[in-house]
């Protein structure tokens, strides 16, 4: 008899909206899996396991038994965390004991950890107002040379925006890893009119969710301004907050835009574990979108299980740190926190992967 393993929308106080994270959208799980840290997850799950879920999901077809499917459930809470040393390089080879991880001042035993390159759902979120008609070009380069520094199975998607916003790729390719596709996506827009920063984040955050990678990045190119969304700052903050996704931000301004700011990029970058780039010139962007490839490829992941279980709609502050006599001092970048839900809802699994047959 064969035995199907699901992904599951697992419950992750905070690091989803409203009340979820996927561990994984498992694509294929077998003898031999793809992404060692997805299978490690799945199978400590699995171990803890209370019982199966016999009724079955519309996703499935109605010819398929319940004795054919395995759930599993987990509450974890999952930080990728970047570390560089005193000269803010990266730094690989540190192991599990080189971490400690805080809730609430509170140290968290580490239930999971790895250090691997695996494909991320990425959104490049370009601004396309007027401000930015001088710089399009660069702004091509640097999407390009992302691309090209990336993991080569990365699901990317483009949001262009000016007091509008709109999806570079075509309505039935929401991902591609094609690079001609990539440029066209860059490139087929005018760069005039007002700015809809907002939109155009709250936007990017929701495509982040069709994405089956386990992380989830968002490259933000703007000056920071905006003078035409429907949303507002507070709002879209929140969303990133409650989102699992890791936010770069690289401001690029004109001297007389009088909209510019930088310390919007700089908030969605550090409440999200991410890094705000300001260049000199648009020149330099095409190496900073190389920079934050190599920091996305070299992030450490890790788990814990939160000593605080009580869903009381508050925020949990994290803090993450490394040390290792044979690096000095070392500095971790990663989330800030999370927001907790008031309740878990009743109905707490939703099939959300693809099967894999033995």
């Amino acid at each position: 008899m064969t035995k199907r393993i699901t992904s599951e929308t697992y419950y992750d106080p905070g690091l989803a909206t409203p009340a979820y994270v996927r561990i994984g959208a498992v694509n294929r799980i077998g003898i031999a899996c793809k992404y060692p840290l997805l299978c490690l997850l799945t199978f400590v799950a699995f171990m803890s396991l209370s019982g199966a879920v016999s009724s079955q999901e519309s996703s499935f077809s109605q010819n398929e038994s319940s004795d054919n499917i395995l759930r599993v459930n987990a509450n974890l809470v999952i930080l990728n965390a970047t570390v560089v040393d005193r000269h803010n390089a990266l730094v690989s080879g540190l192991d599990k004991g080189n971490f400690q991880v805080y809730e609430n001042h509170i140290l968290q035993p580490i239930k999971h950890f790895s250090h691997e390159d695996i494909p991320v759902t990425v959104g490049l979120v370009i601004d396309n107002s007027g401000s930015m008609k001088s710089k399009h070009k660069d702004v091509i380069a640097a999407g390009l040379s992302f691309a090209n520094s990336s993991n080569p199975l990365d699901q990317i998607f483009v949001v262009n925006f000016n007091e509008h916003v709109t999806w570079g790729l075509p309505a039935d390719t929401p991902f591609t890893d094609q690079r001609d596709q990539l440029r066209r996506a860059l490139s087929t827009i005018n760069t005039t009119g007002e700015t809809a920063l907002y939109d155009a984040i709250a936007a990017a955050l929701g495509h982040l969710k069709l994405g089956n990678c386990d992380k989830k990045v968002l490259i933000v190119v703007s000056d920071g301004g905006d003078n035409a969304s429907k949303h507002s700052l507070a709002q879209v903050t929140e969303m990133a907050k409650s989102s699992d996704a890791i936010i770069y931000a690289i401001g690029v301004f004109d001297e007389q835009d009088k909209d510019q700011n930088p310390g919007v990029l700089k908030r969605f970058a550090k409440e999200t574990g991410g890094e705000a780039y300001f260049p000199q010139s648009s020149t330099e962007l095409a190496s900073i979108c190389e920079t934050i490839a190599r920091d996305i490829r070299n992030q450490y992941t890790l788990s814990y299980v939160p000593a605080i279980s009580r869903l009381d709609g508050g925020y949990r502050n994290v803090e993450v740190k490394a040390s290792s006599p044979k690096h000095g001092r070392l500095s971790v970048r990663t989330r800030t926190g999370y927001l907790v839900p008031l309740a878990l809802p009743s109905q707490a699994l939703q099939t959300v992967g693809h099967d894999s047959r033995n």
